[in-house]
């Protein structure tokens, strides 16, 4: 894949006009609102495996309309005090995967919770998942999650994802092996652009690894790539060819750009410059309207896949002389 999108010297400064609804703050507040009505009810079932050094626990919590949203918690396991808490969110598709998919965490000193996104990891073989989405829409949609009640935003897929991504955060908050005041958002493509979203819900989070971020400037991102799952989208209004402003005005409700305009807790991004997924100039323009101290990783020849283990190294070391600070 060719370099395609914005030159970086133009990247460094892109800060595009943001599409936002005079309700967004209005939206999300009454969202999670009618979400604190249900009680989180978290169940932390031990899961036998021979680790000798992480405990594991199989996860699950009440999330958006108290729907069961299950998950993975490890921890190190002997230690005497709370340790600091990766909340992690999952790419496109994937499911919750295997307790040994996620030993980075737990090696490196801190508990990992890991969300499952509803609805995903029937199509990912190596990452399965068990979380469904039993809320339905009565409006048309294309193959896939990006289309889902996107008519609505009270109907859309993703306010139920996002209610769910910030209610694991309390989840997290209570465990005893956790330090509340210490806990991190992470993710990659779809778990990015909801690791961005949740950090500006909950400002009280101690920072944010947003890697190569999903679900950011909808509308430059369905005109300049050709990739799924954006193209869901272009194939819905390709039918629906009346409905554009009706789309476009539920995205922003979820749109990157208006969360990471209220992002102020630390964050460390990281951009591919060959992503044809999450084109360089749809993380940028996120990045250039995040407000808090922020720091971002460029990849010049990768593409989706951005940094692999090179970006959990930084990923690493960035916690590390953060949280010694804290």
């Amino acid at each position: 894949m060719p370099l395609f999108d914005l030159p970086i010297e133009q990247l460094r400064s892109y800060l595009p006009d943001r599409d936002e609804p005079a309700d967004f703050d209005d939206f999300w507040q009454r969202t999670l609102t009618e979400a604190a009505a249900f009680d989180l009810a978290p169940e932390f079932k031990p899961y036998d495996l021979p680790f000798t050094t992480v405990d594991v626990f199989d996860v699950s919590f009440a999330g958006w309309g108290g729907h069961r949203i299950n998950g993975w918690f490890l921890a190190p396991r002997g230690v005497e005090e709370p340790v600091p808490c990766v909340v992690h969110y999952i790419g496109y598709s994937g499911g919750r995967g295997f307790p040994k998919d996620h030993l980075v965490w737990p090696a490196s000193g801190y508990a990992v919770l890991v969300m499952e996104t509803r609805g995903h990891g029937g199509a990912n073989v190596g990452s399965p998942g068990s979380t469904p989405d039993p809320h339905g829409s009565a409006s048309p949609q294309a193959p896939g999650m990006m289309t889902r009640g996107v008519l609505d935003p009270d109907d859309y897929y993703y306010r139920r994802v996002f209610t769910d991504a910030v209610r694991a955060v309390d989840v997290a908050a209570g465990h005893p092996a956790v330090d509340a005041a210490r806990i991190v958002v992470e993710g990659g493509s779809q778990g990015g652009g909801i690791a961005q979203a949740v950090a500006a819900l909950r400002p009280d989070v101690k920072a944010a690894l947003i890697d190569v971020p999903f679900l950011t400037h909808f509308r430059r991102a369905v005109e300049i790539t050709a990739a799924d799952p954006y193209q869901e989208l272009v194939r819905f209004l390709a039918t629906q060819r009346d409905r554009a402003d009706d789309v476009f005005r539920t995205l922003s409700y979820f749109d990157g750009l208006n969360f990471a305009a209220r992002g102020r807790v630390p964050a460390l991004y990281s951009v591919a410059l060959m992503d044809d997924v999450c084109p360089p100039s749809t993380v940028f323009a996120a990045y250039n309207h995040w407000q808090g101290p922020k720091e971002i990783t460029v990849w010049p020849w990768n593409r989706h896949e951005g940094g692999g283990g090179f970006q959990t190294e930084e990923q690493l070391r960035y916690l590390h002389k953060l949280l010694a600070g804290a």
